[in-house]
């Protein structure tokens, strides 16, 4: 509870039996100081994308044997300009390990 010397005295509420047995049973929780938590359905939408994501290849196997096929095969063209900017967009990105 909280003491305000800049707020005047508040009048007494009016209790009936029920509340004057048990000032608790008709009382909110706001109205007796307690914390109150709401919690939204995004926390477990979250841990199911995670989960999802977690069950994902780290390296995409179908596509790197592609590249390395086009490679070999010379079929694989590329500037230095490209290479340098795709290096430089993936540490930009803070994809870099």
């Amino acid at each position: 509870m909280r003491i305000d010397p800049n707020h005047g005295p508040q009048p007494a509420r009016e209790t009936n039996s029920s509340t004057a047995q048990n000032p608790a049973a008709s009382a909110s929780p706001a109205e007796l100081g307690e914390d109150q938590a709401q919690l939204s359905g995004a926390h477990t939408q979250i841990q199911a994308l995670a989960t999802q994501a977690a069950q994902l290849p780290e390296v995409r196997q179908e596509r790197v044997q592609a590249l390395r096929q086009a490679i070999q095969g010379g079929r694989y063209a590329t500037t230095p300009e490209q290479v340098a900017g795709a290096v430089f967009g993936h540490m930009l990105s803070g994809s870099a390990a």
